[in-house]
């Protein structure tokens, strides 16, 4: 009773029985279709998300969250930088780094990228002792000249642990012209990181035996950084670089980071769940139209009702406030059951895929081609939030023009042969 009339029609023409059933069923249809399409669209993006963190993980555990190189030249000060950035409270750990390009040569050649660290201190930037499926990486010892690779990259170059690898790095102009700087390492260990840019391409040396490889005497590529907030990376190096500018040590600094030198992927990632998406709104657009429909019929299924409401001395607004309520009211439920349909599914999903491959006796989601054990999914409060404001906004401008045209409606005209 202390509703607004239309409002109160409003609600009244949703729950009332109609005349005419196959408007009632198409109302539940635009109810359906607004509520799968909005699980539909939570679940796929939240498992978009999923992949998205567990590549950015699985790249991170072998990678530094930041680094601080000399522009153009060794660093030579290395030993400072490390002391300087683990004074930064916001950083885990330093550690030095070699890397340069390379061709492996063992049965068959492979390019890879060779990276010269401390076994050591490799533990406070990295994950590689954990990742390490053959052999230890203390073995690493200087002068040793073993050499850790990657599973995908030891395959492919046809060797195992014990067997000697070839490393090929730049050409050196000597009298008798140019000549590749080449040696022989031990493989010692085998690595896997479930990443395949680090499992196909890389391999690490102990930083001695890099510098001699490099003739870069006790100068380093850079120092590789860690923090406990990785969204920092960029600002705790470059602050690192600016400390060590201060210091007057005679070089320049260039800093990374983890965004930075993954760009493009990330960028493609974004892309492509953006694109995804608009593509699966179209559901959701589906069900809206199916409201329009519905809205429509009802407007012509109740024009006598209209036409007393007008007579009565409901203005024309409040017609149009009527149907929109209703309609309005047919959005909102579509949603609210699309939004506790997609969470509940995405929670989930995981089990549901495992049932599915028992039932069908097949593996989904295979280990060798996509790295994982499971499904990773990861529900965002944006995405949630996101997707029922699109809902809910295309729900409601399906109901304007049916009740623009319910407001339209002549009294005499519609009561004429009641």
């Amino acid at each position: 009773m202390f509703k607004p009339i239309p409002v109160a029609i409003g609600l009244r023409y949703l729950r009332a029985k109609r005349r005419n059933g196959f408007i009632s069923f198409i109302s539940m249809a635009s109810i359906l279709g607004i509520a799968i399409g909005v699980a539909a669209l939570i679940t796929t993006l939240a498992v978009m998300s999923g992949f998205q963190r567990e590549i950015r993980d699985r790249m991170l555990q072998m990678a530094a969250h930041a680094t601080v190189s000399a522009d153009g030249e060794a660093m030579t000060h290395w030993r400072q930088a490390v002391d300087e950035a683990r004074r930064d409270p916001r950083v885990v750990g330093a550690a030095p780094y070699i890397e340069t390009q390379a061709l492996l040569a063992g049965p068959r050649r492979q390019p890879a990228i060779v990276r010269g660290v401390v076994p050591d201190e490799e533990g406070r930037v990295s994950v590689l002792a954990q990742k390490m499926v053959q052999g230890r990486l203390e073995q690493l010892t200087p002068g040793s000249f073993n050499i850790v690779l990657g599973r995908e990259l030891a395959t492919w170059l046809g060797v195992g642990v014990g067997d000697s690898v070839i490393v090929t790095t730049d050409f050196q102009s000597t009298p008798m012209g140019a000549i590749p700087q080449l040696k022989r390492f031990t493989v010692s260990g085998v690595f896997e990181a479930g990443y395949q840019e680090y499992d196909r391409g890389l391999a690490v040396v102990n930083l001695r035996d890099a510098q001699r490889l490099l003739r870069m005497g006790d100068g380093v590529t850079g120092v590789r950084l860690r923090m406990h907030d990785m969204d920092l990376a960029f600002d705790v190096a470059r602050d690192l670089a600016l400390r060590l500018r201060d210091l007057r040590l005679g070089q320049f600094y260039r800093v990374s980071d983890w965004t930075g030198d993954n760009a493009n992927m990330f960028r493609a990632l974004k892309l492509e769940k953006t694109m995804m998406a608009i593509l699966l709104s179209l559901i959701i657009a589906m069900g809206a139209f199916n409201l329009v429909s519905s809205q429509v019929m009802l407007v012509t299924d109740k024009q006598a009702d209209i036409a007393i409401l007008r007579t009565l001395g409901l203005p024309p607004r409040g017609v149009m406030q009527v149907f929109m309520v209703q309609g309005s009211m047919i959005g909102v439920i579509g949603t609210a059951l699309g939004v506790l349909g997609g969470i509940v599914l995405t929670l989930n999903l995981e089990h549901i895929l495992r049932a599915i491959e028992r039932v069908l006796g097949v593996q989904l989601m295979p280990e060798d081609v996509y790295y994982i054990t499971g499904l990773p999914t990861q529900l965002e409060a944006s995405d949630v939030t996101i997707i029922a404001g699109v809902a809910l906004g295309m729900a409601f401008l399906a109901t304007l023009y049916p009740a623009w045209r319910a407001a339209r409606t002549a009294p005499a005209e519609a009561l004429r042969y009641e």
